[in-house]
This record gives C-alpha cells, sequence and structure tokens, in this order.
C-alpha cells in the first residue's frame, strides 16, 4: 500500500470511528513545521478540509499575504502590519468613509479596497449571474419562483458577496466558508447562497413577493448554519472537483 493510500484509509477510519479531522490536524502541522511554509500546499489543504481553530488565524495571515512564509521573520512584519492597520484607518476617517459608527465588517472592506486601489468598489461583479447559473442547475422550479416575484435582482446579494456572509452566518459557520475564500476560492460563496434557497426552498416557495423574500433570506435561522455550510462545500466539490496537490 502507497503512503497516499494510507494516508486516505486512516482518514476514512478515524472519520468512521469519529475522529474526523486527527489525520488533517497532524498533516497541516507537519507543514507548518517547515522553515519555509509552503503556501500552494496551505492553500490546498484551506481548501480540502476546515482549519483547526487554534491554527486558522495563522494561516489566513500567511495566504493572505499579511505575514511572509519565512517564520523568523513574522514578530518583526506583524509590528509593521500594526502600523499600517493604524494609517490605514486613519486616512478612510480622514477621507470620511469610515467613522467610529461604522459596522466593523464594512471597516474591513474599505481598508482592503483602500490598500488594493479600489475604493470606492465598482458595483459591477458577476457573482449573481453564476448563482442563478447554479441555481438553475441544481433546482430550476425555485428560480422560476424567483423570476415570477421578480426577487432575482432584489436578493441580499451585498451581504452574501461583498460581506462573504458576515452578518448573515455564525461565526463558526462562517470561518468555515472563509477558510475557501482566504485560500483563494471565492466561488464557495456561490454555493453558499445556492445551498440557503435549496435548505428553505419551501419557506421560499410559500413567500409570494421580492420583499417577503428578501427580508427572510436576510434573517435565516442559525441554527441550520452548519448543515448548509457543509452541503454547500458538498456542492462546491461536485460542480467544481476537488483540490489536489500540485506533483
Amino acid at each position: 500500500m502507497t503512503e497516499d493510500s494510507q494516508r486516505n484509509f486512516r482518514s476514512v477510519y478515524y472519520e468512521k470511528v469519529g475522529f474526523r479531522g486527527v489525520e488533517e490536524k497532524k498533516s497541516l502541522e507537519i507543514l507548518l513545521k517547515d522553515d519555509r511554509l509552503d503556501i500552494e500546499k496551505l492553500c490546498t489543504f484551506s481548501q480540502r478540509f476546515p482549519l483547526p481553530s487554534m491554527y486558522r488565524a495563522l494561516v489566513w495571515k500567511v495566504l493572505l499575504g499579511i505575514l511572509p512564509p519565512h517564520h523568523e521573520s513574522h514578530g518583526q512584519v506583524m509590528m509593521y502590519r500594526k502600523d499600517q492597520f493604524s494609517d490605514v484607518l486613519h486616512a478612510l476617517k480622514v477621507v470620511r468613509f469610515v467613522s467610529d459608527a461604522t459596522p466593523q465588517v464594512e471597516v474591513f472592506l474599505r481598508m482592503y479596497q483602500l490598500e488594493s486601489g479600489k475604493l470606492p468598489r465598482s458595483p459591477s461583479f458577476l457573482l449573481p449571474k453564476v448563482f442563478e447559473q447554479y441555481l438553475n442547475l441544481e433546482e430550476s422550479r425555485l428560480l422560476g419562483h424567483l423570476n415570477t416575484c421578480s426577487a432575482v435582482s432584489k436578493l441580499p446579494y451585498d451581504l452574501w458577496f461583498k460581506r462573504c456572509f458576515a452578518g448573515c452566518l455564525p461565526e463558526s459557520s462562517l470561518q468555515r466558508v472563509w477558510d475557501k475564500v482566504v485560500s483563494g476560492s471565492c466561488k464557495i460563496l456561490v454555493f453558499v447562497a445556492v445551498e440557503i434557497l435549496l435548505t428553505f426552498k419551501i419557506k421560499v416557495m410559500a413567500l409570494n413577493s421580492a420583499e417577503k423574500i428578501t427580508q427572510f433570506l436576510e434573517n435565516i435561522p442559525q441554527d441550520s448554519s452548519d448543515a448548509i455550510v457543509s452541503k454547500a462545500i458538498d456542492l462546491w466539490h461536485k460542480h467544481c472537483g476537488t483540490p489536489v496537490h500540485s506533483a
């Protein structure tokens, strides 16, 4: 049995006996011990498995370029990043894009836009069209109902695709979605939105106005969030495949 086959066998065994994630955690710890962290392997791991909470902040910072791959530079670079954070926040307040009353989610969005030269952000983006495409593949009758109610253009796209479900999903579920986003797969957001519609299909089909549908989707019940994210990840793998390490 090859090493990869043994690893896959162990992973299946751990999952069956209720210890899912044990093997994955060990694999991540091996990756994090390298003197120079392998960004590609960390991306692949983040897309295939949920990140353990104790390592999530470190992996996100490395994948987002906040920290360099070299361990010995992390302390000094973090000091620079803290100063940078203060400078960017001050600049946004000076130009009145944010204030002390601005929601934290929006502040972080504006900071990113300023750093990436996209302030103000263009309102045109393609995720709604991709969302319609996959919803049609999964449940065309539901999309037809949304069109009949003139609700498609009024769905909470800002909440879903600009705020990446912050304020929609609880933190524990949100982290699993952001693992994929941070590692470069923004398309997961589309499948979370699709799965929300599929999960609450009966409720949405019973609503007959765009306003009622949008209001419900902006305040979905929180007790289904973990299941929604799990099913959304399955949908993502179904349509986009499962990421693997390159040779």
